[in-house]
């Protein structure tokens, strides 16, 4: 019998949160980590995307805040202002059914860093939310105080050492106390991070939720060929073709994305755009205006893939095959969440085949697909020469007539004369193409040697 969120023994206000947010029963990584955390361990905490992690430390944190305090208690790093916003947001759904007033920090780059300092110097908030070079800035010039922090969450950690930003959470560790609980959570654990958890970490609770499969099995994932094709013209069509409730269109560069949005736009498409390079208060207002709906068309780069985590997304569509196959994943997995059925199409042209090879060692399954009279098509097999196996001999018709004339009464030794025809044939022919190539090169010795007298 499955567990429910009762069981845990959370704060009866949390408990009302959950129902308000539809959760019935906790996921793998909920019912494995909340008792662990709530005992006050450290975890390193392994899963795949949309399986619930951040309510699986988001709860039991709000669980052992006390709101009378009025000093920090817990802090979140993310790598992403996106995902910085996103636990913001779930954070408040928490805090607001509480009897008691919780105070939540968000801190994030790009925005207002002496308001933040004013208000600061008024009052602490119980819970800190933020990217880690804000928050490191903040502490150093005096503001923000978490030596009284006792929890400390790095969310999305092979992302934060990806990024550059380890060196700016090693710093913010070492002010906060000894006793600290750290909970990281990441999708793998690369070897450069491993010093950093020995660092801080003491014999950590490891739970690796095993990907039951490496994408949503909600998710019809289809491969398009782009060979001859303009790319912006195909994902026109894809996106007018049917009634996407929400699509998402991942580019590997800034430049794509300004280009796919222009292209779309210009063909009378309302397009939202999201780079590194969109001024953090215009990438908030246009994240809140995505999540209202106002736009059904996103075109972004990799920082979105990791960093949204937006409802209903039906479709996604990438332009091409990012380097590093994470985000490939990371990108697919905005589709398909909670049960739903999404739609993931991917593009790619010959010289990605290897990466198409390998995303398939790693068990990903593709639907060869074409466009075909301005509809989507089943498509051939990329592998299907591979997987036929060698080819027969090539005969000539009238050897292949003698084998057509077999009787049903075959004489000794047919066989054995019908191979020892084919391969005199065979050599026949060898013979004919060397003779017609040293033709060949005869004459255009002769021809050079001309060209230079």
């Amino acid at each position: 019998m499955s567990q429910t969120f009762e069981e845990f023994g959370l704060k009866p206000f949390l408990n009302e949160a959950v129902q308000e947010l539809g959760f019935t029963e906790p996921t793998g990584i909920q019912e494995k980590l909340i008792p662990v955390i709530r005992s006050g361990k450290s975890v390193v905490g392994q899963s795949e995307t949309g399986s619930g992690k951040t309510h699986a430390f988001l709860l039991p944190m709000f669980d052992a805040l006390d709101p009378e305090s009025h000093e920090v208690q817990a802090v979140i790093t993310t790598p992403s202002r996106e995902l910085a916003y996103q636990i913001y947001g779930d954070a408040k759904q928490l805090a607001k059914h509480s009897p008691v007033p919780i105070k939540i920090g968000n801190y994030v780059g790009g925005t207002d860093k002496m308001r933040q300092i004013s208000k600061l110097e008024h009052e602490q908030p119980e819970l800190v939310i933020g990217t880690p070079g804000r928050i490191r800035d903040l502490i150093k010039n005096g503001a923000l105080d978490v030596h009284t922090a006792t929890q400390f969450v790095v969310d999305e950690a092979d992302m934060t050492l990806d990024l550059g930003f380890l060196a700016d959470v090693d710093q913010i560790a070492a002010r906060m106390p000894e006793k600290l609980q750290m909970m990281v959570f990441s999708a793998t654990i690369p070897a450069k991070l491993r010093p950093f958890l020995r660092k801080y970490m003491q014999n950590p609770v490891v739970e690796e939720i095993p990907v039951k499969s490496v994408i949503s099995p909600t998710i019809d994932n289809w491969l398009l060929p782009t060979k001859g094709h303009s790319k912006n013209e195909l994902i026109y069509q894809l996106l007018t073709m049917g009634e996407p409730y929400l699509a998402l269109v991942f580019a590997n560069t800034k430049q794509r994305v300004v280009e796919i949005a222009d292209y779309l736009k210009a063909q009378g498409l309302k397009v939202a755009v999201i780079h590194g390079d969109v001024p953090a208060r215009q990438r908030k207002r246009v994240m809140r205006e995505i999540q209202n709906l106002d736009f059904q068309f996103v075109v972004a780069t990799d920082l979105a893939a990791r960093g949204i985590d937006i409802d209903g997304v039906s479709h996604v569509i990438n332009d091409g095959i990012p380097d590093d196959l994470d985000y490939f994943i990371h990108r697919v997995g905005r589709t398909g969440r909670k049960g739903l059925p999404g739609t993931a199409i991917t593009f790619y042209s010959p010289d990605e085949e290897p990466k198409i090879a390998e995303l398939e060692d790693m068990g990903i399954v593709f639907k060869p697909k074409q466009i075909k009279n301005g509809e989507v098509v089943d498509s051939f097999d990329r592998n299907r020469r591979k997987k036929r196996g060698p080819r027969a001999p090539k005969i000539s018709g009238s050897l292949a007539g003698k084998i057509q004339k077999k009787k049903r009464t075959v004489k000794p030794g047919y066989k054995k004369n019908i191979k020892k025809a084919i391969s005199k044939e065979q050599w026949f022919e060898h013979r004919v193409e060397m003779r017609q190539k040293n033709r060949t090169n005869r004459k255009n010795k002769k021809a050079s040697s001309q060209r230079y007298k």
